[in-house]
């Protein structure tokens, strides 16, 4: 469909000249409409139909005129494409929107810490303002769109003010609708993994869903990493973020981490809530020494501003009590302490201590926290931090010997289940670096020679060695939604193959062809669902089989009777064998 349809007139007034995409839901075309001047161009998507079939094509159209309803209404919103037209032709379904010329937010953002560079604090949190106003209104709406990542989020090139415009709403959901169907990784388009919050896999997706995903391109824009180069935590499900290489303020950082938490109910609840927040840290205040004056105007500020809300978040009400007790004022990366705080040099000096044990030399870490006086506010933190860091240095050297005799013994998974549970400390991790990497290498190598071997037992429909060889295959290989469609596909086969062969069974022995019925019963796997049915059959038509061959005996006997010899000896052991063989019958 995706070539032929180039050059072809819709409605008689679209005209396809481009492919833009292909997502789980349909295709994406730019079109020009050929019945305004200038043809301006806009965005053809063909709904994906996967049945002719009345009653489904009917469901569809509803589906179809109940999503067209809610872009209507999203189009309205000056960062969400215009809804132009929607019609059904040749029982295919299609949407027309609006163009958006620009480029994605892809093409901003650094990659790998090496292309592009980081953004600054204040552009990241103009950034989740911008994205969060339009995520109030999609969700005042009652929708949700599910699939917030770079590529849906376009930097308009007509736009003086440089607002970004959130686009292809073809994965939106009804936030009535609650609880959905499971979310298939198999379907899910490569550049959407790692935005996806968990509980979308499972169909209980909630608004705060498109916070997480959001939440993540701000910390990628941050810190340079795809939210899959990311590690978590493997008690909490929590992911590490933030390291002595990311330049953030403990007040963004803590707005961030609550905006990607692994359960649903401790993020964020609504955008409307993150931005209250974020708005407290875009006040342009002098980095000067508050006075009590101004301290109390900034907590009073602070509660004014909530006055509205219902219910503040605990980030936000946590949030609220550290700048009371601790009088910080926090800007875009500005910090003014009062004199209550501990002294920098203090403060110093356990950074320091941080970035040496980061760095690998724990001995030079314990000593500068243990230099840290015992009158010094930051001595209760420092010395609990010494204790944290012998404990994870332990665990962390212990794992990485694992990891390391797994490598060694070619137990890939292994060493990527031992390195998963390192903590979060750059010398290890850089340690531990090349033998991820090569553990991926040779996995995918595994992966490869283990499909090939699967593919050649499919071939000959050895579905149960086919199967076998699928099973070897490391979870953590990247075939693995082609593994559990094919793990699927040939479980599958290998039942119905086991079906035919008792089918075939049953019909030989319904002849009297018990030999060919009993080697059709002995291909039946015994993992087979028809495999018990096939023994008992087995056992029957081997006795079957054997009375069959006694009587072919007696009448062959008995045939030969003439021709046995005169001789009297002989023709007493002639008659014993009959005997027998006629008993054997009875029996």
């Amino acid at each position: 469909m995706t070539n032929h349809i180039i050059g072809k007139l819709l409605q008689g007034r679209y005209q396809i000249v481009q492919t833009l995409g292909a997502g789980v839901f349909g295709q994406t075309y730019i079109a020009v409409d050929v019945d305004f001047p200038h043809n301006p161009k806009c965005v053809v998507k063909q709904i994906k139909v996967s049945s002719s079939e009345c009653g489904y094509l009917e469901m569809l159209r509803l589906l179809f005129l109940t999503e067209t309803e809610t872009l209507k209404l999203l189009g309205t919103h000056q960062q969400i494409p215009e809804f132009i037209a929607c019609f059904e032709e040749n029982n295919q379904f299609y949407l027309v929107q609006e163009l958006i010329e620009g480029h994605t937010l892809t093409a901003e953002l650094p990659i790998a810490q090496q292309w592009g560079c980081l953004w600054s604090e204040r552009e990241v949190v103009e950034f989740l303002i911008d994205v969060l106003s339009i995520l109030e209104f999609v969700h005042s709406q009652g929708v949700i769109h599910c699939d917030i990542k770079p590529e849906n989020l376009i930097r308009r090139n007509s736009d003086a003010l440089r607002k970004l415009v959130l686009i292809d709403f073809g994965s939106i959901q009804s936030i009535d609708f609650g609880i959905g169907a499971e979310l298939p990784i198999y379907r899910i388009p490569v550049t959407s993994l790692g935005y996806i919050p968990p509980e979308q896999f499972i169909g209980q997706t909630q608004p705060n869903s498109d916070i997480y995903a959001l939440g993540m391109i701000a910390i990628q824009a941050l810190t340079g990493l795809e939210p899959l180069q990311l590690k978590i935590d493997p008690h909490t499900n929590e992911i590490f973020w933030r390291s002595q290489n990311t330049p953030v303020n403990d007040y963004l950082a803590a707005v961030l981490s609550q905006m990607i938490r692994y359960d649903s109910q401790n993020r964020f609840q609504s955008a409307s809530e993150v931005l209250r927040v974020l708005k407290q840290i875009t006040w342009d205040q002098p980095s000067e020494i508050l006075e009590a004056d101004d301290q109390f105007l900034l907590e009073t500020a602070i509660e004014d501003d909530n006055s509205t809300s219902d219910k503040l978040s605990p980030l936000f009400t946590g949030m609220k009590v550290g700048l009371a007790a601790n009088s910080l004022l926090m800007g875009f990366g500005v910090y003014s302490l009062i004199n209550t705080a501990p002294a920098y040099s203090e403060t110093e000096t356990l950074s320091k201590a941080t970035q040496e044990y980061q760095a690998g030399d724990l001995q030079e870490a314990i000593a500068l926290a243990k230099s840290i006086p015992s009158h010094s506010n930051v001595y209760p933190e420092a010395q609990a931090t010494i204790e944290e860091w012998q404990e994870q240095w332990q665990v962390a050297a212990q794992k990485y010997q694992i990891a390391q005799i797994a490598f060694n013994e070619s137990r890939w998974s292994d060493v990527l289940d031992a390195v998963s549970q390192i903590p979060n400390i750059s010398y290890w991790q850089s340690k531990t670096d090349k033998l991820v990497q090569q553990a991926y290498v040779n996995i995918e190598a595994q992966t490869q020679d283990l499909l090939a071997k699967a593919y050649e037992s499919a071939e000959i429909r050895d579905f149960s060695t086919a199967l076998q060889y699928l099973r070897q295959i490391p979870k953590e290989s990247r075939a693995g939604a082609l593994v559990q469609e094919k793990l699927a596909e040939y479980n599958r086969k290998r039942q119905i193959r086991a079906a035919y062969f008792l089918q075939n069974a049953y019909k030989k022995a319904s002849i009297g062809d018990f030999e060919l019925a009993l080697k059709f019963l002995r291909n039946i796997p015994q993992d087979a669902l028809v495999y018990a049915q096939a023994q008992v059959k087995l056992n029957e038509y081997t006795q079957k089989q054997r009375v069959q061959v006694g009587n072919q005996k007696i009448a062959y006997a008995k045939r030969t009777n003439s021709f046995v010899s005169k001789n009297s000896a002989n023709k007493i052991e002639y008659l014993q064998e009959v005997n027998y063989l006629q008993e054997v019958n009875i029996r």
